[in-house]
Parts: C-alpha cells; sequence; structure tokens
C-alpha cells in the first residue's frame, strides 16, 4: 500500500514473470494492423497488449478490436479501451482521446485474461488484424439469408446460403448471443419454450475473423397439447436462516410443474411441491449455496442462479459487528506523522505498516522506524509499546500489517511457515499485538502461509485478529492463490478487506461489465464476487483510500463508500448493480491510511464510522 502502482499491469506481472509472447500475423501489404503481445502469462491467466497501427496512407478515426477467447477464458479486466462480449468474442474500441490515428500513428491498450487461452480470429475494423491484401486471410462474404426449415416445441431449425471465401464455420446469433456454432450451413437451436417466436442472424468466421451478419429470420415454436418441460423458477432467494437451517423460496415456474428438487452442488438437498424449503441440519455459521430446478413427467428445467445462506452462530471476535479499520504509518511520507496514541477514536482496528522480512526465510522483525522517530521528536519502541497499552485502554484493537508493496516476506515451504509463525508470535508477545494483517503484494503460497496462520492461532488463541488485505486483482477468481488463502482460513479468518483502488476498470460477479474504479458500481460488484464465491458477509469489508494523496486512482468521497455499504447491506442507494441479495453483516470498510485522513481533515472516518452504526 505504500507505494501503489496504478496500472494492473504491475500487480500481475509479479505473480511470475515470463518471456513475452507476440502472437504473429501472416505477411500483409501495408494497412491499419493490430498486433498482440502476452506480456506475462502464470498459466491461470496472463496479461496481454495490443497495439493498433495506421500502416495507411490515411487517417484513421476510430478503431474497434475483435476475437475470439476458447471456452472457459475470458477477460478480466482492461484499460485504456471499451469493452463489449458476445458469447466467447470480445470487442474492444477506442476511447475518445485515442481514436484518431494520422499514418504511421499507433495506439493500444491492455487486458488480463483469465484462462490459459489466447487470442484467436482478430478483426481491425472488421478486416484481418494483419492486413487485407492476402485474399486467402479475408474475413469471408456474408452469408446468404437465412430461413427456417422446422420447428417443434422446443427447437426451430434454420438453414443459409455458403458464403464467399475462405470460411471456418457460422455462428447464429439471437440478438448478441451466439445460440450456435457449426461448420455447415445449418443449425438446430433447443432448449426454447412452446408457442416463444426467436430472431436470429448469421456470420461466417475464419482465421481472419468474422463476417457481416445476414438479414434476419424470425421463427415461432409449435404450442402442441401435451406438458413441456418447465421453466426456470425465478428470483431463488434465501428467506431466513437459524443456527441449524437454512430457508429458501423462490417463484413458480412456467408450464405443468409437478415438483421442485433444491440441490447443493449436484446433490438434491430437497423435494417439494411448493415454492419453499428448508435445509436444516446444517452447523452454525456455514455457508452454503444452492440452486433449485422444476420437474414433471417430461422432465426437469435447467437450475435456477445460484443463492448462498450462512447459519447464525457466527463470532464476531473481538470486534464490534460492523468497523472501521486504518493503516498507521510506520515511516514517513508527505502525510502527517502520528503517534499511535493519537489515532482518531472512529478507529476500532489499527493495523501497523508494516512487519519487514529478516534474513531468516519467512521471519519476520518490527521496530519504530527511525525515520518516524526523529519526525515525532524522539519515538521510541518503549512509547510504542504503551501506546499500544493506551490503545486497549480505550477498547481498541492493534495488529501488524505483513508485507506492504515494497514487502519482500515469503513463506513457500514448512520451515519458512513455522519461520513466520515463531516470528510473529514473539512480536505479539513482546509488544502486545493483536493479530497480523497479510498485505503481500508480490504473491503468496496460500498452502503454507495458510499453515503459518493455523500455527499462529493455536498459540495465541481463538481471539487471534486474522485480516487480508489482497489487491483488486487478487480477488476476481477463487483459484487465485490470494482468494485461495482466503477461502481455506475461512474458518479462523476475521476480515478480507479489498484495496478497491488503483486497479483500473474490472469485471464484477455479473460478469457482465467492466465497472470503473472510484464508483458506487466498482465497490459493490467486486465485493459481490467473494459474497457470493463462499467468504461471509462478515468476512467482507471495503477498502478505499482517505482522500487525496492516498492513492494513485481509485480515490472516492466517503459518502460513496456509505452508499455502497447500504447497498450490500439493505439493498438500497445501489448504482445500476444490483447484487442478487443483501448481506446485512457486510463487515465495514477500511481505509488507507489513518495518517491521510488526518492529513484531509479525517473526512473519512468522520463520515463513515457514524454510518456503521446504522448498518443492520
Amino acid at each position: 500500500m505504500r507505494l501503489r502502482t496504478l496500472m494492473v499491469t504491475a500487480a500481475v506481472t509479479l505473480l511470475g514473470g515470463v518471456t513475452a509472447v507476440v502472437v504473429a500475423s501472416p505477411a500483409m501489404a501495408a494497412g491499419p494492423t493490430a498486433t498482440f503481445v502476452k506480456t506475462s502469462d502464470w498459466g491461470s491467466g496472463w496479461e496481454g497488449k495490443y497495439t493498433i497501427t495506421n500502416g495507411g496512407t490515411t487517417t484513421m478515426n476510430g478503431w474497434a478490436v475483435a476475437f475470439d477467447l476458447p471456452s472457459g477464458s475470458s477477460v478480466g479486466s482492461f484499460w485504456d479501451a471499451d469493452m463489449t462480449r458476445s458469447g466467447q468474442r470480445f470487442t474492444f474500441t477506442n476511447k475518445s482521446w485515442n481514436g484518431t490515428l494520422a499514418p504511421g500513428g499507433t495506439a493500444s491498450f491492455g487486458l488480463i485474461g483469465a484462462g490459459a487461452g489466447s487470442p484467436a480470429n482478430c478483426t481491425l475494423n472488421g478486416a484481418s488484424c494483419g492486413g487485407t491484401t492476402d485474399p486467402g486471410t479475408q474475413v469471408p462474404g456474408t452469408p446468404g439469408a437465412p430461413s427456417v426449415t422446422g420447428v417443434t416445441q422446443t427447437s426451430i431449425s434454420l438453414a443459409w446460403g455458403a458464403s464467399s471465401g475462405t470460411v471456418t464455420g457460422y455462428r447464429v446469433y439471437e440478438g448478441t448471443t451466439v445460440r450456435a456454432t457449426v461448420t455447415g450451413t445449418s443449425a438446430t437451436i433447443g432448449g426454447l419454450g412452446a408457442n416463444t417466436t426467436h430472431t436470429y442472424t448469421v456470420a461466417a468466421y475464419n482465421s481472419a475473423g468474422e463476417s457481416a451478419r445476414s438479414a434476419t429470420v424470425t421463427g415461432t415454436t409449435s404450442g402442441g397439447t401435451g406438458p413441456t418441460v418447465p421453466g426456470v423458477p425465478g428470483n431463488f432467494r434465501v428467506t431466513g436462516t437459524t443456527g441449524s437451517a437454512i430457508s429458501l423460496a423462490w417463484n413458480a415456474s412456467s408450464g405443468t410443474v409437478t415438483g421442485y428438487r433444491v440441490y447443493e452442488g449436484s446433490t438434491v438437498r430437497a423435494t417439494v411441491t411448493g415454492t419453499t424449503a428448508t435445509i436444516s441440519g446444517l452447523p452454525a455459521c456455514a455457508s452454503r449455496t444452492y440452486t433449485v430446478a422444476a420437474y414433471n413427467t417430461v422432465g426437469e428445467s435447467a437450475r435456477s442462479a445460484a443463492v448462498s445462506g450462512t447459519t447464525t452462530g457466527c463470532s464476531t471476535g473481538p470486534l464490534p459487528a460492523h468497523f472501521l479499520t486504518g493503516y498507521w504509518h510506520n515511516f514517513v511520507n508527505p502525510a502527517v506523522e502520528l503517534r499511535l496514541r493519537d489515532t482518531p477514536a472512529a478507529y476500532d482496528l489499527i493495523a501497523v505498516a508494516f512487519a519487514e522480512a529478516t534474513t531468516i526465510p519467512g521471519a519476520v522483525t518490527f521496530a519504530v522506524d527511525p525515520g518516524l522517530s526523529s519526525a515525532l521528536g524522539g519515538y521510541s519502541d518503549a512509547d510504542f509499546r504503551s501506546d499500544i497499552a493506551t490503545m486497549h485502554s480505550r477498547g481498541k484493537k492493534v495488529i501488524l500489517s505483513v508485507g506492504g508493496e515494497a514487502g519482500r516476506v515469503a513463506v513457500n515451504d514448512a520451515t519458512s511457515a513455522t519461520n513466520f509463525s515463531n516470528s510473529m508470535f514473539n512480536l505479539i508477545q513482546s509488544y502486545g499485538f493483536d493479530g497480523v494483517d497479510i498485505d503481500l503484494e508480490n504473491g503468496l503460497n496460500p498452502t503454507f502461509m495458510g499453515q503459518a496462520l493455523r500455527n499462529l492461532r493455536s498459540r495465541v488463541g481463538a481471539n487471534l485478529i486474522i485480516t487480508m488485505a489482497p489487491q483488486t486483482i487478487d480477488m476476481q477468481n477463487a483459484t487465485v492463490s490470494y482468494f485461495k488463502l482466503a477461502l481455506d482460513i475461512r474458518d479462523i479468518l476475521t476480515v478480507v478487506h479489498t484495496q478497491f483502488y488503483n486497479s483500473g476498470s474490472m469485471l464484477g460477479c455479473d460478469q457482465s461489465f467492466a465497472y470503473s474504479q472510484g464508483t458506487v458500481n466498482f465497490m459493490t460488484a467486486l465485493a459481490c464476487i467473494q459474497l457470493e464465491a463462499g467468504l461471509r458477509p462478515d468476512q467482507v469489508a471495503l477498502g478505499l483510500p482517505a482522500g487525496p494523496g492516498a492513492a494513485g486512482g481509485g480515490v472516492v468521497a466517503p459518502s460513496l463508500v456509505n452508499q455502497a455499504l447500504d447497498c450490500l447491506a439493505r439493498g438500497t442507494n445501489c448504482g445500476s448493480f444490483r447484487p442478487p441479495r443483501t448481506y446485512p453483516g457486510i463487515r465495514g470498510a477500511m481505509t488507507w491510511s489513518i495518517n491521510w485522513d488526518v492529513s484531509n481533515g479525517n473526512q473519512f472516518a468522520n463520515t463513515v464510522d457514524p454510518h456503521l452504526a446504522t448498518l443492520p
């Protein structure tokens, strides 16, 4: 946090260096081109860059780069362009300031890919990304007008005229959604409801890109007299929880319904004839995720959207149900210097930044920074220990943060895990810290860091506070190391306060849009990822900068933090993104930092802390 980078690039490349991989295009005559470079690849994802070059003789007024990604791959975030998506085809268009390219001019945009795939079938303004003079790599011609060749109660069959040129296959679109991909000139779209009308277009594609869409064709499924598979149940939701049960409800499905099956994964947990169910026999403070499907004699509907619920009985530990966290600087920078005891009363949890690595693998150490001591007129370790005791007397908790942007603590094997646990335990005993914050921005090993934290808790006890401060990119996917650590230790984890800043645009849990940092949508849509992936609401908090100077991007008015908390806790004050459910237990907020907040007149604490007391 001390020296944040503005671009996602730096955060990702630290996960594993690779040699830059360039996806080469065929040799082309001069003309506009778009060249892709994969600058980093860490197995489960990658970072890439497209460079658009105007090799022609006239000015380009706008550009659009489109490509396909294989199934299982997606775009996690991007910058310097706007993105739309149709199935596995992604289209990036220029921003207002980088769309005009004089002859010889260039523009570029970057992106983070999830999955092992690479872009394919690239087009620039509808032509091959490498140019258009080689007939063998031209985009195919537009398919002939499609026609409906048959219908049933659940399907519509189509046929169309073949495209000119080299054709790899055809995509059938319903609006912007790809409904079928085939190699021939016919397709059947199944899974439709009876007596429903659908409109389609067809496009051909090859390695150079995709053709223009065909004319539209409209078809209507037959009605029939017998039953069909029921429709998908709607508005699936959690209606209540106890210490051993989660109650669910949903809207009735269309069509003939015999009953409903409630699934946990692939296991049926309840079969009912109505639109409610209660799953009982659960342990206290247990999170579960369910779907529901309707069935009749014909078959079973598609599953509903998933919902998650948590039984009651979760211990909030030694902290309030909703609380404010702030980081305290053990160093000197342009923010005001503070003695720990001068931390404003609004802060419930103070994270001391930072513990430092030693020459012993995994081990950490701490002492008052000499520069800070001098700036405060002589602030000693003894003074600091006394201040921790003072904060305890005020009902506050003080933890030691490990890492930061410049931190190089590495816990990558059993020995370093033991060294970490031993050294942290000694610092807790020596200074009186209440716990540890994991802020390792240069990557971590979830297996051995989890081992270290469990060992530490076994020695300190159940009141050990364990927090995490991942960067936004670290909490996009539950398989990424930071997110995996949080899920692996959720039985002992206090809270994750993700840094919702210095990140650029990111996809939210709806996977529909890349939301811009510094907005209510960004905070709620990204917090939703964690809440829907298995963390309890009381383990999720919103991390934001305290104001100007605290971060390179994502600075928000504190009132927007309150709006985001309201949206998550109550479903009110949301932006255009609305979470699939409310999370009344959302834990609170964190800010980088206390020192920056004091420098900016305590606006963050004075605005957010009183609002936390109003949450459910």
